[in-house]
């Protein structure tokens, strides 16, 4: 059984501050043949959550590219969705919870976004 659209949920309220940790693993496509290609298919990170108080994995799409922030970068995900795979056992039902995502991007604050995008040569003219 799977949720079709996921579960959105809120980046500030459900994960609080998310700290990079690394790479964790890079999920092949696999061939016609069977056999693993070279081909990425997706790539799980290791982030470190305040509000769920553990490290959590998120997979992103291979069409993003490879991620590799300092270790303890604030981050921020794209467009979370948080989905479930749940399997029939003899003894009712496992579910695996996981969390993907559009993209990882590096938190930056309001302040610093707004100064960087005014041109050096149009503030020091105004002055």
């Amino acid at each position: 059984m799977r949720l079709p659209e996921g579960i959105t949920v809120l980046n500030k309220e459900t994960f609080g501050t998310l700290l990079f940790s690394d790479l964790r693993r890079e999920v092949f496509v696999y061939g016609e043949d069977g056999n693993v290609t070279a081909e990425v298919k997706e790539r799980t990170y290791d982030l470190k959550s305040s509000n769920q108080g553990a490290m959590i994995q998120v997979g992103i799409p291979a069409t993003v590219p490879l991620r590799a922030f300092p270790y303890n970068t604030k981050v921020q995900l794209v467009n979370p969705v948080v989905d479930t795979v749940a399997n029939a056992t003899f003894m009712g039902a496992t579910v695996d919870w996981y969390i993907k995502a559009d993209d990882i991007v590096e938190q930056t604050n309001e302040k610093a976004t707004n100064s960087s995008t005014i041109p050096k040569e149009k503030s020091s003219s105004t002055k």
